[in-house]
């Protein structure tokens, strides 16, 4: 069996790997553009603020590792045609120019993303950065050591995590988001307002409701970043707007949403016979809204590769879907989020959407010390099904996230939840779990 590979970082990876296990007599080719597999992006701003010391410790794995596992990596070649009719691919060296035909019996498409960049006047001027692969943050690393003023924009996680790095770093920084509130996809209100105010405390500046509408700059190098409502100095701009599937390999060849994303089936599979995709450039089932959604994370490309390994010969192995679950530390805040937000599941759905709020310390107060936790669950008013959830404290209390989102991909109800059986012990918790507990208070 020849499977040939697309893009090589989370999903693609996982899928060599798996399939090579699973089919040991297999050939596996993989094309990929750039010279480097698995990074890690998230770990960008912890390069930046000198948590991680050497970003290239920043990927687990490696293109001559998986040489050596017997998969033929072709490194600094990029597909530029493929015919799905007739299995074939037709692939440029992007280091001699060469084009060649290639062959396939099964085809994994794990193209990923690309950072979306609008077309701002004065965007073609230095010093305005993108923050995604590797080549980026050798970059923005090494440009915001002589930078004095740095503005990111975009408040999403990655921005939010960059503008702590440069602020830590002693940097003047600046972060701008179209929305009224920082990672207002990720957090309602109630938690947003304590990240918003760490941030103000530090001396990072927020502007937020604002626009931008282009740069400026002296001697080809951005000076200002102009707004809708004001001009900002600055020497160095990090764009982290969002991201985009980067399918246009295969436009109009393969069924997609309107935004690129590839439609696949519970098994990977495209709307071709033996093609499949996975990760950052497909749709992935939402389970909250019970819909079809575009959420690309590290998580689901794992998963999502791996799953196309054991699919390969025969579908076997359904995806479960995802709950889009996450996690982020901001300042001595451990923050972590499941499923909508309420805001989110209003906005996007027409559920009948419940909600409820709980402070509570996360131990028993007898204990010498202890950290006080704030905990919300999202939830359909007309069936108590749990839809969604988000948790805060100076404790590490995240991994609650995580098993919230089990209980969202089992359907589980506030009823069951406040009822579901957790441990007790006074080093660790209360007698009623936090999540027992506000699915108790939920009920009332």
């Amino acid at each position: 069996m020849k499977i040939v590979v697309v893009g090589c970082t989370h999903a693609g990876t996982a899928c060599i790997v798996n399939a090579k296990n699973k089919y040991p007599d297999s050939e596996i080719v993989v094309y990929e553009k750039n010279d480097n597999v698995s990074f890690l992006s998230c770990g960008i701003a912890l390069s930046v603020s000198k948590i991680v010391t050497e970003p290239e410790s920043l990927f687990y794995n490696s293109p001559q590792n998986l040489n050596n596992l017997g998969i033929n990596m072709k490194m600094n070649h990029e597909v530029i045609n493929i015919d799905f009719k007739n299995k074939k691919l037709i692939v440029k060296d992007l280091k001699s120019g060469e084009l060649n035909e290639d062959y396939y019996e099964k085809l994994v498409l794990t193209l990923g993303s690309w950072p979306i960049v609008p077309k701002f006047d004065g965007g073609e001027l230095d010093n305005i950065l993108l923050c995604k692969n590797y080549n980026h943050a050798k970059t923005v690393i090494e440009k915001s050591e002589t930078a004095k003023n740095i503005v990111v924009i975009g408040a999403g996680y990655i921005g939010v995590e960059l503008a702590e790095a440069f602020q830590i770093k002693g940097k003047n920084t600046v972060l701008i988001d179209a929305e009224e509130r920082i990672m207002s996809k990720y957090l309602d209100k109630e938690f947003t307002d304590i990240a918003e105010k760490e941030f103000k405390n530090k001396g990072v500046q927020l502007k937020l409701g604002q626009k931008v509408e282009r740069f400026e700059g002296s001697n080809g190098r951005v000076s200002k970043v102009i707004t809708n409502k004001e001009e900002i100095n600055a020497d160095l701009v990090v764009l982290c707007i969002g991201f985009a599937p980067n399918t246009s390999l295969v436009k109009n060849q393969l069924k997609t949403l309107k935004n690129g994303a590839i439609v696949i089936d519970e098994y990977m599979r495209t709307s071709e016979e033996d093609v499949y995709a996975a990760g950052d450039c497909c749709i992935v089932r939402y389970n909250p809204a019970n819909d079809e959604r575009y959420i690309p994370l590290a998580t689901n490309a794992v998963r999502m590769g791996t799953l196309i390994a054991e699919n390969l010969v025969e579908p076997k192995l359904k995806y479960l879907g995802t709950q889009g679950t996450s996690g982020i530390k901001i300042y001595d805040y451990c923050i972590a989020s499941t499923g909508m937000t309420e805001d989110v599941a209003k906005s996007t759905t027409t559920i009948n959407v419940g909600s409820e709020f709980l402070k509570e310390n996360h131990r028993p107060e007898f204990m010498p010390t202890y950290s006080e936790a704030m905990i919300k669950l999202v939830y359909d008013k007309d069936t108590n099904r749990v839809i969604g959830g988000q948790i805060l404290s100076k404790e590490d209390l995240t991994q609650f996230m995580n098993t919230l989102s089990v209980v969202i991909q089992n359907n589980m109800t506030v009823e069951e939840l406040a009822v579901t059986d957790f441990f007790f012990q006074p080093h660790f918790n209360k007698p009623w779990s936090l999540l027992n507990s506000v699915a108790l208070k939920a009920l009332k």
